[in-house]
Formats: structure tokens, C-alpha cells, sequence
């Protein structure tokens, strides 16, 4: 096989280019020949320290790629790679009798939604070029996104593509009623949709259908009907039988259209077969090099190279590729749950800083607002992230970990946040923010039974997924045994989206955007209210024109572990106001009681009773390590 050429390192390489001109250029509306408008955007970027940043950064990434493609020839130097194959078109076959046509999946997408809100207040602006943002631009007309303009891009190259553009300040409050009538009408159709941000959604109909005794085009049509006559504004949908296919789907004929995909395998496969592997969800921009580097720019090109992706299956993720190029992914559609969260945090943009006292205000200002969502959500936890980016856009976080949960007070995290903060002075920032991990919900039920659950049997665990059995051994060893698993993105894919949502360029002085944070998993009432993915979120709090507080009450700093604070019993539950020292002699007493001789009498005679149900899950592929062969449901 010939090598393929490694890529440029020079600054005008096309791949600087592209990465330039953002993570939306693959928005509906947009020219299909971006080369003269990419050109214009790298222009107009020049000699800003985005522009630097991004240069560096596409050059990390090329590097980067050498060395993947090094790797590559040395796996396949020798190797007859016809039995790999063999063995994929096997692991091919056991994918696609998992293949379920069963469901109706509805990816529901208003049309330019901010503009569309905008233009219900002001109908002058129909036809004309305009755009909703401040320093970056959140949303853009369709009108406008013909000379190029797109979300995530700053205003000024935004004015260098269309000097006529007209830039509305956003109104959040106006943006979330609106969507508030949206979704309520889509959970007519699905009572338990999934609401991916403000003006998306997906919904399974399957239900609805059977029950009116209707087609999926009727029902579809009667919810975009019902959106107009109830709130003017239009809305986009793809009618496919799972969520990856239904998310492409609902972009084929924006706006105002509807598209369904004929619910069969072969013509499944074949609408793959030449889609660009950027328009798949769970790929992103640096995926998206990575595999165009070996030689896959569209979904077919995924068996051509399967021997490959199966040798660098860390790199690239063999399944979640191989099921993409069947076109099937997960059609289960439910509202994110609360145990799903994997963090709350809170983060604010602003104009560089470099005064040690501004810089603190803000971090203060963050830690105000992080206090508001946690009291409010219900949410504590044992691990504070600050996360800060320079004037140059490099971003860098520093993280403690405590053996306590985190107090939600904002003395406390401005404390934490400031300790962490202090030995990195003096920098130059344009971002800050705090996150909270390792979460504990506050609003759950306490454990029933105290010390109790420490004598169940430790193969009940609710949280651990029953693994598959390995009956067949077509694949190769080293292929995962994780068929049956839902694959929803390459690997890295979350980390790279997160870098994403912060390659804005200067934001100017009269422009600030404060950014909720929710983590990989929000739940469905919090994803409502959060804008599209390229822009910023809803302002929770004003900003602050006082200096950072001098509070009366002393702040617990990040090293003061052993205080009087509240702390919960672990033998019965109750919350105590107490330091370790009483804690322990709290839990000694309780257990000077009969409580561990209670407790696992009860325990015991649960074990006695009949298991509820066993499962036994379809054969996959066998890998190294031993898998459990049944899972059990309790």
C-alpha cells in the first residue's frame, strides 16, 4: 500500500483553513464551496492570537497524525490483513442482526430559532441579513449564512463577509419562553422526548402512531403544523428508526422541511454509503482529519479500511465506526436522568485581564453562580476544577480532590477556587471557571438501612451494565466484547466538543457571556433552557460592579479539613455538625449497639430469597480479558 503523504505544516495549509472557519461550517444554508469564504475568514483572523492558537493547534494535530500514520504502516507491515477482514465482516454480520426497525425516532430542529424569535418582534427584519450575538455570533439568518456568516464566529470577520450585516444583541429570557411552547408541544407527541438544548429535540412517535392510526409523515407533519399555528416559528424533522440517523436527517431539507428515510436495511446502507463523515454525530473536526489521514472522508470508506481501524481501534473506535457505516445507533429516547450528571460548574467569558483583583472579582462572580445552581439543583461533591484559558486561548485547568463533600457556600468555593487560582499568577485571562465533580445528589432518597448496605452482595450493584456472553469467536481476540453497547461517539469526541465551545475569538470590552455548565449528561428540564452548542449560554447572574467580598464570616479554605462541619454517620444516617474527632466517637457508639447483628440478619434472609430474573445476553465478539456470562437483575 503506498503511504499516504504526510500533511502540511505551513500556516496557508487547507487544513488551517478549514479549522479557521469553525466548528458550524457544515450548518444548513451555507455555500457548498466554502474555499473563497474560508480564504476571507483567515484574512480577517490574521495576526489576532486566535489566529496563533488555532496555528499551533493545527499543527499539534498534524504532528500528531504523522505519527498515527507511522503506527499504521508499522501494524500493517507484514500482516496478511484478509483474515482481519474475515473476521469484521463477521463481527458486520452480528451488528447488523442487532439492527432494530421497530421504532419511530423524530429529530425535531427549529429553523435558525434566535433569528426566528427576533423576527416575530420585528418583521422588518424578514429577508435581511442578520445575526444574533455580541463579540461571536450565536445564530445567523439564513440570508446571512449565504456570504458565509455562521455561529461561533466573531462579529468582525462576520462584518468582513457581509459588510450589510444587522447584529441584534441576544434576548435569552424572550429565547426561553419560546422554546418553553416548543417543547411543550412536542411532549404531546412523546411525554418522555429528549430535549438536546432549546431548540432540538427527539421524540419516538411509534406510540402515538399506533394509537391515532396514523403514518409517521402525518404525525410529523401535524407537530410542524401545530409549532406554526401555535408559535409562527418553523421547525425541521428527520423520521428514521434511530437518533444518530434522525439527527442527519432532520438537516436534508431545512428549513421548513421533513425528511424520512425508508425503514429498511439496504436503503439505510446506501444513504450512508456516500455521506461525509462530518455529518455524522460523534465525529468532530479533529475526528474528522484523523480519519480523512487514512483515507476515510465518507461513511463507505469505513469497510474499505476496517483492517486498520481494527489494528488502531484505541484511536478511532472500530465499533462506533462500523455501526455508523451501517447506519445503526441507539433508538432509545428518554429524558437524561439525574444519576446521569457527571458535573455542575459554571464559567464566565470576559475582555483579557491581567490585574489580580479583576481576575479574582471574576472568579467570584463564578463562584456566586455555582452556589445558585447547586443550592438550587441539589448538588454537593468531592472534587473543585478551575478551569482557566489566557489571552493567547490556551486553556489549562487545576483540580482538588476532598474526602468531604464540598460545601455549596460561595465563600467556600471562591476560597478553593482562589488557592487554586493564586500560584498561577500573574497570567492573562479571557475565561475562568469552576466545576464540581464525583457529585452526590442531594435531592435522592438516603439509603434505606444504614450499615446496612454494606452486607449486600456485591454483585448487585444497579449500576454495573450486564456484559456480554462470547459464544462465537469469529472476530479477532482483540476486538472489544462490547457489540451490543451503544457507541455514540469516536473517542476524545466529548473533550474535543468541550475545546470547541471555547474557540471564539476576543470578546470586546462591553461584551461578557456567562456559561452554565452542566457536564456530559444534563438532565432533560436543565438542557431546555441552554442554547445552541456554538452559543453562549443564558445569563444566570448580573455581573457584579463591586469588588470581590470581604464577608464577615470566615471561609473554609481548601485545606481546612477538620472543622466542625456538617457531616453525615455512615452507621445511622443522621447529619452531624461535628469535626472528625467527634464523628468517630459518634460512630463508635453507634456501633456499641446491636445495629451490625440486626443488619445482617435482614440481609441474610434477602439472600434467600429467589433471584427475580436472569438475564442472558446475544453472543459477541471474544476478547482477552474474561467477561461475566450473565447478569443479574434485582
Amino acid at each position: 500500500m503506498e503511504p499516504e503523504k504526510p500533511p502540511e505544516l505551513s500556516q496557508d495549509s487547507a487544513s488551517l483553513l478549514k479549522r479557521l472557519a469553525g466548528p458550524s461550517s457544515t450548518k444548513a444554508g451555507l455555500a457548498h464551496d466554502q474555499t473563497a469564504i474560508n480564504r476571507i475568514i483567515a484574512d480577517a483572523s490574521k495576526g489576532s492570537k486566535f489566529y496563533e492558537n488555532e496555528k499551533r493547534k493545527d499543527k499539534e494535530l498534524s504532528e500528531r497524525i504523522t505519527k498515527i500514520l507511522k503506527q499504521r504502516d508499522e501494524a500493517l507491515q507484514g500482516v496478511d490483513i484478509r483474515p482481519i477482514e474475515r473476521n469484521i465482516d463477521h463481527l458486520l454480520e452480528e451488528l447488523e442482526s442487532q439492527r432494530d426497525l421497530s421504532q419511530i425516532v423524530v429529530h425535531v430542529d427549529m429553523d435558525a430559532f434566535y433569528c426566528s424569535v427576533e423576527i416575530l418582534d420585528d418583521p422588518s427584519l424578514q429577508g435581511k441579513p442578520f445575526a444574533v450575538g455580541g463579540g461571536v455570533i450565536s445564530t445567523a439568518s439564513y440570508e446571512a449564512r449565504k456570504y458565509g456568516v455562521r455561529s461561533g464566529m466573531a462579529t468582525f470577520v462576520a462584518k468582513k463577509l457581509c459588510p450589510e450585516l444587522i447584529l441584534l444583541k441576544s434576548n435569552f429570557e424572550r429565547y426561553s419562553e419560546m422554546s418553553d411552547k416548543v417543547m411543550d408541544i412536542f411532549e404531546r407527541y412523546d411525554p418522555t422526548m429528549l430535549a438536546a438544548g432549546c431548540d432540538e429535540g427527539y421524540l419516538n412517535i411509534t406510540k402515538y402512531c399506533e394509537r391515532r392510526m396514523m403514518d409517521a409523515d402525518t404525525c410529523v407533519q401535524e407537530i410542524r403544523d401545530a409549532v406554526f399555528r401555535e408559535t409562527s416559528l418553523t421547525v425541521s424533522a428527520g423520521i428514521t428508526p434511530n437518533k444518530m440517523l434522525a439527527k442527519i436527517c432532520s438537516d436534508k431539507n431545512k428549513p421548513n422541511g421533513q425528511y424520512h428515510l425508508p425503514f429498511d436495511s439496504t436503503s439505510i446502507k446506501v444513504f450512508m454509503h456516500d455521506l461525509s463523515i462530518r455529518k455524522v454525530p460523534g465525529v468532530g473536526r479533529v475526528n474528522e482529519r484523523l480519519l480523512e489521514a487514512i483515507g476515510i472522508n465518507t461513511c463507505g470508506d469505513i469497510l474499505k479500511h476496517r483492517a486498520t481501524l481494527q489494528l488502531m481501534d484505541k484511536q478511532f473506535g472500530l465499533v462506533f465506526l462500523l455501526r455508523t457505516h451501517l447506519g445503526i445507533a441507539s433508538n432509545v429516547v428518554q429524558p437524561i436522568q439525574r444519576d446521569e450528571r457527571k458535573s455542575i460548574g459554571a464559567e464566565r467569558t470576559f475582555h483579557a485581564l491581567s490585574n489580580k483583583i479583576q481576575i479574582l472579582r471574576k472568579l467570584e462572580e463564578v463562584a456566586g453562580e455555582l452556589e445558585n445552581d447547586m443550592v438550587r439543583r441539589g448538588w454537593t461533591g468531592k472534587t473543585v476544577t478551575l478551569k482557566y484559558k489566557l489571552d493567547t486561548f490556551q486553556v489549562f485547568t487545576r483540580a482538588k480532590s476532598f474526602d468531604r463533600w464540598v460545601s455549596s457556600k460561595k465563600e467556600d468555593l471562591f476560597a478553593i477556587g482562589k488557592e487554586l487560582l493564586l500560584p498561577e499568577l500573574p497570567l492573562t485571562l479571557r475565561l475562568i471557571g469552576l466545576r464540581i465533580t464525583k457529585l452526590k445528589d442531594l435531592h435522592a432518597p438516603e439509603p434505606a438501612g444504614g450499615i446496612k448496605r454494606f452486607f449486600e452482595s456485591a454483585n448487585s450493584s444497579p449500576r454495573k451494565r450486564p456484559r456480554l456472553t462470547s459464544p462465537t469467536e469469529h472476530c479477532n481476540d482483540d476486538v472489544e466484547d462490547d457489540v451490543g453497547e451503544d457507541h455514540e461517539s469516536m473517542p476524545g469526541f466529548y473533550e474535543e466538543e468541550e475545546t470547541v465551545e471555547e474557540q471564539s475569538l476576543d470578546v470586546p470590552d462591553d461584551e461578557e457571556q456567562n456559561n452554565i455548565s452542566y457536564g456530559l449528561n444534563p438532565p432533560h428540564h436543565e438542557r431546555r433552557l441552554r442554547p445552541p452548542v456554538s452559543a453562549p449560554g443564558p445569563s444566570r447572574t448580573r455581573p457584579s460592579d463591586l469588588p470581590f467580598s470581604s464577608t464577615k464570616s470566615k471561609p473554609m479554605s481548601a485545606r481546612q479539613g477538620d472543622r466542625a462541619r456538617h457531616q453525615e454517620c455512615p452507621i445511622c444516617g443522621k447529619m452531624l455538625e461535628t469535626d472528625n474527632k467527634g464523628l468517630n466517637a459518634h460512630i463508635d457508639f453507634c456501633l456499641s449497639r446491636d445495629v451490625i447483628m440486626e443488619a445482617q440478619t435482614e440481609a441474610q434472609s434477602a439472600a434467600k430469597k429467589p433471584k427475580d430474573l436472569v438475564l442472558s445476553w446475544p453472543g459477541a465478539a471474544k476478547g482477552k480479558r474474561k467477561r461475566e456470562q450473565q447478569g443479574t437483575l434485582k
